[in-house]
């Protein structure tokens, strides 16, 4: 049974996490429990320092004399395995979390669907499931090529568009290309598109769909490719 434990300074969102985490465990018949709700980092580091804590949901701006990440860098001494789930409303504190081999990082305010995402994902990893990876950034941002959607050139950016949240990198388009695996498919001269994550196509008015809503093109120079590769992969009539 995994161990989750929550620290937040807001008892509202406390209580939010915990309910929706209590769901997630059902709908998917997870083994887990909620072994600690608190705002109280002292009441946090005692639990943790007796109890066994696979999963930290923290904070990172504690209204207190220490921020989540001091207190994540006191966790991560005495335990290196603790999956770390950062929580913030400011982005800009997100990648400084990254040094305590965190897991995920959620934007507040978050949402049933962000977070379900991220304990899936945990549990996958938990198992052992096996995953590929997209590393961008000179390898420092890795995404799970499941997760992305499509990949847009915008400029001399590259857009990974994920089921999450978006990436942005300066990269070759041909460089990427070659690099993904075969479900990944050219569909115009700005756009690869993850086709095991489309939902719909619609060859007259040449456009793809995604079940977040987004959408892209397809190019002349592309369709009949696509076509075959989606015909191949039996994902639509």
């Amino acid at each position: 049974m995994l161990n989750f434990v929550i620290c937040d300074d807001n008892l509202n969102i406390l209580d939010k996490f915990s309910s929706i985490l209590e769901n997630i465990f059902i709908k998917h018949n997870y083994d887990a429990e909620i072994g600690l709700k608190t705002s109280d980092i002292d009441e946090l580091l005692d639990y943790i320092d007796e109890n066994k804590t696979d999963v930290l949901i923290l904070d990172i701006n504690l209204k207190s004399d220490k921020s989540g990440l001091e207190v994540a860098a006191k966790v991560r001494e005495k335990n290196k395995d603790t999956y770390f789930i950062f929580t913030t409303a400011h982005l800009e504190y997100a990648m400084m979390a990254y040094k305590f081999k965190t897991f995920d990082y959620l934007a507040k305010p978050v949402t049933y669907d962000r977070l379900e995402e991220t304990v899936v994902r945990l549990f996958k990893d938990v198992n052992g499931l096996p995953k590929k990876y997209i590393k961008i950034d000179n390898n420092k941002t890795i995404i799970d090529v499941n997760d992305v959607l499509f990949i847009k050139r915008d400029g001399m950016k590259l857009v990974f568009h994920a089921k999450s949240r978006d990436y942005e990198t300066y990269s070759s388009f041909n460089k990427i290309q070659d690099s993904l695996p075969s479900n990944f498919v050219r569909t115009h001269k700005s756009f690869i598109v993850n086709i095991d994550n489309i939902v719909n196509v619609d060859y007259v008015d040449n456009i793809i769909y995604f079940d977040d809503g987004s959408t892209c093109d397809i190019g002349p120079k592309f369709k009949n490719d696509l076509m075959k590769e989606v015909k191949k992969h039996g994902h639509f009539e």
